[in-house]
């Protein structure tokens, strides 16, 4: 499959799985952009070796600017009287803050699981993880995410 091919079937996929992982559109573009200025000539799996690379330059992105991550303050809470949109606004936000405090494989699976809709076996597949590892790190993500959030 030619290179322009794949980027028009899986490039707004692949710009939200890194918009989910790094926090920005503008980032996640220049994610998807490097994997594909990168592409081998020649790839067994193209959908898989693409989102695998995403994942891998998107974790790359966060190791160099963690601290900034670590030490930013969050964000205020909406004023009193806010709009709807101001606070689901705002509660995205923590959202994505929890899922991506996350260790890395636990926050492949939720982002490939729950933003992208696809079920544990392709998540399984694309990642090369049995279904029992998406399970478990599934369980762990959202027990985590919980006590982040303050659910029940």
């Amino acid at each position: 499959m030619l290179a322009q091919e794949l980027f028009d079937q899986h490039y707004l996929q692949l710009v939200r799985i890194a918009v989910s992982v790094v926090g920005d559109q503008e980032t996640a573009e220049d994610v998807v952009q490097d994997v594909f200025a990168a592409l081998p000539g020649r790839m067994d799996n193209p959908r898989g070796y693409l989102t695998t690379a995403v994942f891998n330059r998107s974790r790359s992105v966060l190791r160099r600017r963690v601290v900034a991550l670590r030490f930013r303050p969050p964000a205020p809470p909406p004023a009193e009287g806010a709009d709807e949109h101001a606070l689901r606004e705002y509660e995205r936000e923590r959202v994505l803050v929890a899922i991506r405090s996350l260790p890395h494989r636990q926050r492949e699976v939720v982002v490939l699981r729950y933003l992208e809709d696809l079920p544990p076996a392709e998540v399984a597949e694309l990642l090369g993880i049995s279904k029992e590892a998406v399970a478990s790190s599934l369980n762990r993500a959202l027990e985590s995410l919980r006590g982040k959030l303050g659910r029940s």
